[in-house]
């Protein structure tokens, strides 16, 4: 028989996809965003009458797709439209009798793309593995993220939030303990939580976090945001108004959106751009300062990174070969290294390197893992990883990058989406290893090795044998301070 909960809005009729694990898709946590709800903070859902069906994933925020080569890496696919504002539950059957931790994931795409009902983020696993899972859809793009007069910063985050709230008021329902809510991401989600540190509304609401490949750096102060909605709305032809967007039909605003990040890349200055001109992600939270986290928050973490992240976006577009060392010069000072000083240490450990390969190492650290790092300094207890094993994908060059720990993550090896970044063969070893230690943090606060501190900096390694290290490129590591 296919189950039934009860939520605040009305009732749900799920479906089994296993003997001990039923779904619940596309249930609506804030009415659709659009109309005269353009723009503005996320309103309650309306609530209905009788069983609703949650059969089908829900639809996730109309985007532009990826541009190739990046398209078919990058999973993405899914139903879009306007009913957006959607989370989709995993949860074990027979109903338990409650209590069970939850997992709450908040999917990547530099905040312009992804989606929560990807089948890359099927929960099964971790509902067989008695957790409940929620994956949430969000607003992206200048809908969620574009700084508007008149309209509340933040808007994506502010739909994070009222998911979190539903699942706060409504996760008893499938078993779930509210106050045993980890929410974890990966990229834009593990910046978007990074962000939600700062927003006073958010504290309460999850006692973990699980940060991939993103933490509290990556953010736009009010001055950036404002050059970023400046040359959108030139482009567009428009006035930098609420109104005026609102105005554009959808399918240009997106196909500007996509230009615009283009734009950066190709120049960029700060003069232009500020903050974005290096992260290269015209829409992220806008933030007055930095909010990293402190002892005090009351949020346990685990943090990490990929170990050659910037490879997924030089090696598919044939850039690593031919990336000059000038412009590795310009990026390593752009971060704000000495290059004479800094590109010998990374040289050392890499001494056959092209400058595009050292491009990846620089990067990646400040990109990705300096502020993991950040985190783990800035709040005792912090559990760090880094994920190392190097897919043999275009021809074993992808190397560790960005996203390829995510089908170890959620147990999904054998998910056509995920073939082109994990090539033939992927470990389940290491899915076996990598997943039980995000199931073992959410339901205890201990992954299954020791805390971060500033003496041994542990550090779980997964490779295809996972082990520890401590302070892993420790000299690489000490290039950062007081830089970033």
């Amino acid at each position: 028989m296919e189950p039934v909960r009860t939520t605040h809005q009305g009732a749900v009729r799920g479906r089994l996809v296993a003997d001990d694990v039923a779904a619940f898709l596309g249930i609506p946590f804030a009415a659709p965003p659009f109309g005269e709800a353009r723009f503005r903070a996320p309103a309650p859902a309306l609530p209905w009458d009788g069983v609703r069906e949650a059969f089908v994933p829900g639809a996730s925020m109309p985007r532009a797709p990826y541009a190739p080569p990046f398209d078919t890496l990058i999973p993405d696919e899914g139903a879009q439209g306007q009913d957006c504002l959607n989370l989709n539950v995993w949860t074990p059957h027979p109903a338990p009798g409650g209590g069970l931790p939850v997992m709450v994931w908040i999917h990547g795409g530099a905040f312009a793309n992804g989606s929560g009902s990807a089948s890359s983020y099927d929960g099964s696993a971790f509902a067989r593995d008695g957790v409940v899972y929620v994956s949430v859809n969000y607003r992206l793009g200048a809908d969620g993220f574009l700084k508007l007069p008149d309209r509340p910063d933040n808007r994506g985050l502010l739909d994070q939030i009222a998911a979190l709230e539903w699942v706060r008021d409504n996760i008893e329902a499938f078993g779930g303990d509210p106050h045993q809510v980890t929410v974890f991401g990966e990229s834009a989600g593990a910046m978007s939580i990074g962000a939600l540190l700062a927003l006073p509304r958010a504290r309460g609401l999850f006692r973990r976090a699980i940060l991939q490949s993103g933490a509290a750096h990556h953010f736009l102060r009010p001055g950036s945001a404002d050059l970023i909605t400046g040359r959108l709305a030139e482009k567009l032809g428009i006035e930098a108004s609420a109104e005026d967007f609102a105005a554009v039909p959808l399918e240009d605003l997106l196909r500007a959106q996509a230009e615009l990040r283009g734009e950066i890349g190709a120049n960029p200055d700060p003069r232009l751009w500020g903050e974005a001109a290096l992260n290269m992600m015209p829409f992220e939270p806008v933030l007055d300062e930095l909010p990293l986290p402190s002892a005090q928050c009351g949020v346990e973490f685990l943090v990490g990174n990929n170990q050659e992240e910037y490879r997924l976006f030089l090696v598919p577009t044939e850039r690593i070969d031919v990336l000059p060392r000038s412009r590795l010069e310009l990026a390593a000072a752009a971060y704000g290294l000495d290059p004479d000083k800094a590109l010998p240490v990374y040289e050392r450990r890499r001494p056959e390197a092209v400058p595009g390969e050292l491009f990846d190492a620089v990067t990646t650290d400040w990109f990705y893992r300096i502020p993991a790092l950040r985190v783990a300094e800035s709040v005792p207890g912090t559990h760090v990883y880094e994920f190392a094993h190097r897919s043999p994908a275009h021809g074993g060059r992808l190397g560790a990058c960005h996203a390829s720990e995510l089908a170890y993550v959620f147990d999904r090896l054998h998910d056509p989406s995920y073939a082109a970044m994990l090539g033939p063969r992927p470990p389940q070893a290491l899915a076996d290893a990598m997943h039980g230690a995000w199931v073992a943090f959410a339901k205890t606060g201990d992954p299954g090795w020791a805390p971060y501190d500033t003496e041994r900096r542990t550090t779980r390694v997964f490779g295809t044998e996972p082990g520890l290290e401590h302070d892993p490129r420790g000299d690489e590591r000490a290039l950062w301070e007081g830089v970033r």
